[in-house]
């Protein structure tokens, strides 16, 4: 299992950059229980990568197949599975969507009063994770969180965020990121 929701966002984001994507669309949606009678944390990856054809697509949420391209010695494949193994777990759902030379979307939801459903994470060193990617050219990231009275909505661009620090390549740079991103997710 995943120790986090954040991880399996993660390893999902990870799939879409190795689709030979150019473009991943990320949404990460809160509601917590003082706006909500259902809290729930819920995200999408979407890219427009080599994307699968539904026989590949049933293979992916099997945890007993890999096509062994990306890890060579690897005789399964857990991503996919973990996530749906987590969603259903924690009564939430799932849903997968893919057109061959199209790309992906994968969707998951999570009911977070759940007591199977792992805790959120690291949120923000995710995202920046996220963005070091190699390979898109651009990553967009759309945090949503609910909380009653207060909450917090933002957009992330890859290409943006690297422009104005000059790259996503040095130390430097990935501080002044890390900084950006948890300063993005205080409170209104």
């Amino acid at each position: 299992m995943h120790y986090t929701l954040a991880d399996l966002l993660l390893d999902i984001s990870q799939n879409a950059a190795e689709s030979g994507a150019d473009l991943i669309e990320i949404e990460l949606s809160e509601k917590t229980k003082t706006c909500s009678a259902n809290p729930e944390l819920r995200f999408m990856v979407r890219d427009n990568g080599k994307g699968m054809d539904s026989e590949e697509l049933k293979m992916a949420e099997d945890p007993f197949f890999t096509d062994g391209v990306k890890h060579p010695h690897r005789k399964v494949g857990l991503g996919l599975p973990f996530m749906i193994q987590t969603a259903q777990q924690s009564g939430g759902g799932w849903d997968i969507k893919s057109q061959k030379m199209k790309g992906t979307e994968v969707c998951a939801w999570f009911d977070t009063k759940n007591v199977d459903t792992p805790p959120a994470g690291d949120i923000p060193g995710t995202f920046r994770t996220i963005l070091m990617f190699p390979g898109p050219d651009e990553i967009i990231i759309r945090r949503k969180r609910s909380d009653g009275d207060s909450g917090l909505d933002y957009i992330l661009r890859k290409t943006e965020l690297s422009e104005a620090l000059g790259g996503l390549d040095d130390s430097q740079s990935l501080l002044l990121l890390d900084q950006y991103l948890h300063s993005m997710e205080e409170e209104e």
